[in-house]
């Protein structure tokens, strides 16, 4: 992967040190920051195409971080988390974040997860033979721009979010289940996929429904998974 560059922030050198060992050797070009103001700091001076994120750091932690960076930009974001209890990832995803890996991680897991995250950022919207915007009753996606609107108010989504709602619309009045959706957006098997998949889904209805808890757009189907009503 050539002309990537990953943002690592962590407070510890060694992981820094580690992750950029792991990412030079797939071609990617690493910057790094010791903690949220920093890494907010190499934003401003760099290209950025992915952040890894610890949670736990001095100054301004990753769950903030996240949420700062969110306010302006959907550069896609994996977590780290030295917990193996789900609070910091479902925060971490409530505030924005696209993915998670749990420390001490497996150095090729965290490859294939960059991959996989830099892939979906880079090439969204680029379905072959359908039509570069869709219009659903007042929900619009331009895949071209890679926005979605509601009645013409553009509405910021992050990369994975993105991605989910391009699914559902391109396929409206289409069910997938929640397996399936994880397997085609995160492009991984869908095991225990569920509080991923709902805690995305909950922040798509807040940006795009008027009334999130009576959603107009993004259905549930009982038992089956979810679908964009047509």
């Amino acid at each position: 992967m050539d002309n990537y560059n990953v943002l690592v922030v962590d407070d510890e050198k060694e992981i820094r040190d580690a992750i950029e060992i792991y990412l030079k050797n797939e071609g990617i070009t690493v910057i790094k920051a010791r903690d949220g103001i920093e890494a907010i700091e190499k934003l401003n001076e760099h290209t950025i195409h992915l952040i890894i994120l610890d949670v736990m750091m001095p100054r301004l932690d990753g769950i903030t971080t996240t949420f700062k960076i969110r306010e302006k930009q959907n550069i896609p974001i994996i977590i780290l988390s030295a917990k193996s209890e789900n609070t910091d990832k479902i925060l971490g995803l409530q505030v924005g974040a696209d993915d998670y890996v749990t420390k001490p991680f497996n150095s090729m897991e965290l490859v294939a997860r960059v991959k996989s995250q830099l892939r979906r950022y880079v090439n969204l919207g680029t379905y072959e033979g359908i039509k570069k915007v869709i219009d659903l009753n007042g929900l619009t996606l331009d895949q071209s721009a890679k926005e979605v609107a509601v009645h013409g108010e553009v509405v910021k989504l992050t990369a994975t979010e993105y991605k989910i709602v391009e699914l559902l619309m391109v396929n409206a009045g289409r069910v997938f289940s929640i397996n399936e959706i994880y397997e085609r957006v995160w492009n991984e098997p869908g095991y225990n996929a569920e509080n991923t998949v709902a805690v995305h889904i909950r922040k798509i209805r807040e940006k795009i429904e008027i009334d999130p808890k009576n959603p107009r757009y993004l259905k549930v189907v009982w038992g089956i998974g979810y679908k964009m009503e047509k």
